[in-house]
């Protein structure tokens, strides 16, 4: 089963896709995206695992995501990817600008023949105002088309809101 956990900042995306892999009684990797850049995002990316069971497996990849996925697959087990926004921006803002359609396109390729459960979270961007300058604009893109994409390739679609679920997709 892949799972698609959309919403916005504090939605409540990471604590239910976890709860997705507690439920699932497989071995969990989690695929992190996240750079600890700033002392802010130190602190975000140290609330993540303090919450995490120790056993769970924890991979850090900022950019290869489609290569990591394929690694981290294996049957009877799940992977939190986490997050595809911030995927996306490691992307826009390093020197790896140019490599972000085909990356994506490594990403989408990667789910035609993955092993066991994937749960990919990410920000919905697209529902607020155009942005004003071509490197948001740019993001704001990438990840509508991505989201898109990967709606179509899972079989299961959330949108989190004050940390409550609303299943857009779900097939049997």
């Amino acid at each position: 089963m892949k799972t698609l956990v959309l919403g916005g900042v504090r939605s409540g995306k990471s604590r239910y896709a976890e709860t997705l892999a507690r439920a699932h009684g497989g071995p969990v990797t989690v695929i992190a995206t996240a750079t600890a850049d700033d002392e802010e995002m130190r602190a975000r990316i140290a609330a993540h695992r303090a919450r995490r069971p120790a056993e769970w497996t924890v991979v850090e990849e900022p950019i290869r995501l489609g290569d990591a996925l394929r690694a981290a697959a294996s049957p009877g087990g799940i992977v939190i990817i986490e997050c595809l926004t911030l995927w996306l921006t490691n992307l826009l803002l390093s020197p790896h600008r140019a490599e972000l359609e085909p990356e994506q396109d490594a990403l989408l390729d990667s789910l035609v023949d993955l092993a066991g459960d994937q749960v990919f979270v990410s920000n919905e961007v697209g529902q607020g105002i155009i942005p004003a300058n071509a490197l948001a604009r740019t993001f704001v893109d990438g990840a509508g088309r991505l989201h898109q994409e990967l709606a179509v390739r899972c079989e299961r679609v959330v949108l989190l809101a004050a940390g409550l679920p609303l299943m857009l997709k779900e097939l049997p």
